[in-house]
């Protein structure tokens, strides 16, 4: 299955590789000339991501313009098969490398940062400080929670953030990634808090976007601002 994947994908790419030599022969005018540079430009992004950034382009091109000529392929099924799984493998070993790597930084960050004054760490392993206390209510696993956050990777790089899209989220305290249950359960209404959230406690060996890489550490700044009211969300739902 992933064979078949790879090949659709490198059908993809080659849309927009296939009969140019450069960029600068390529026409992006019409919206169909758009959307194909764009589906060539995602999946080109996605295979980088997955470690096939070696592919060959004159030779995708060369395969794209064989099909659409109805030319005798160059190269039977077997070895079609045999080459895809070669570098589905190559990928997985590439992707298995940086996971390694990256949860081996993560237990370095982590353990460094636990030796940084004001920083908590609880028996689960999640790290925390406390920016800003306050005296208010701390929501239970049933509650409905307003927060404000910015979430980052341990290099500062910022991946998501409620506070740069200028909008607070509602968010069902056990319906979110384990240290963030865990986290909000130890805030007040009012605090900020800066969850330093392990791998385990947060997507483990799964990458959830090209933006969070596999067994990452997230770091986040974290504001409580409200529980929400459930008899007024119960009146909304009926």
């Amino acid at each position: 299955m992933k064979q078949h994947r790879l090949a659709a994908a490198v059908a993809l790419v080659s849309l927009v590789l296939a009969g140019c030599d450069s960029q600068t022969s390529v026409e992006l005018k019409t919206p169909a000339q758009k959307a194909s540079y764009g589906i060539g430009l995602n999946m080109g992004k996605s295979l980088a991501q997955e470690g096939m950034d070696d592919l060959d382009s004159k030779a995708v091109a060369q395969g794209i313009e064989d099909a659409v000529g109805k030319k005798e392929q160059k190269l039977k099924d077997d070895e079609l098969v045999e080459a895809f799984a070669a570098l589905q493998k190559r990928a997985e070993e590439r992707m298995a490398k940086m996971s390694e790597e990256s949860a081996a930084a993560g237990k370095k960050f982590l353990e460094d940062n636990a030796k940084k004054a004001g920083v908590t760490t609880t028996a689960s392993g999640l790290q925390y400080e406390v920016v800003k206390k306050a005296d208010g209510a701390q929501p239970k696993p049933t509650d409905v929670v307003t927060v404000h956050y910015t979430g980052k990777l341990t290099d500062g790089t910022t991946f998501d953030s409620s506070v740069d899209r200028g909008s607070p989220i509602d968010l069902p305290v056990s319906g979110v990634i384990p240290g963030w249950v865990e986290g909000l359960q130890l805030m007040h209404v009012g605090e900020k808090y800066k969850l330093y959230i392990p791998s385990e406690l947060a997507y483990g060996a799964q990458s959830p976007s090209p933006a969070i890489p596999a067994n990452s550490v997230l770091v986040f700044d974290l504001e409580l601002l409200a529980i929400k009211d459930p008899a007024k969300q119960d009146a909304v739902t009926k």
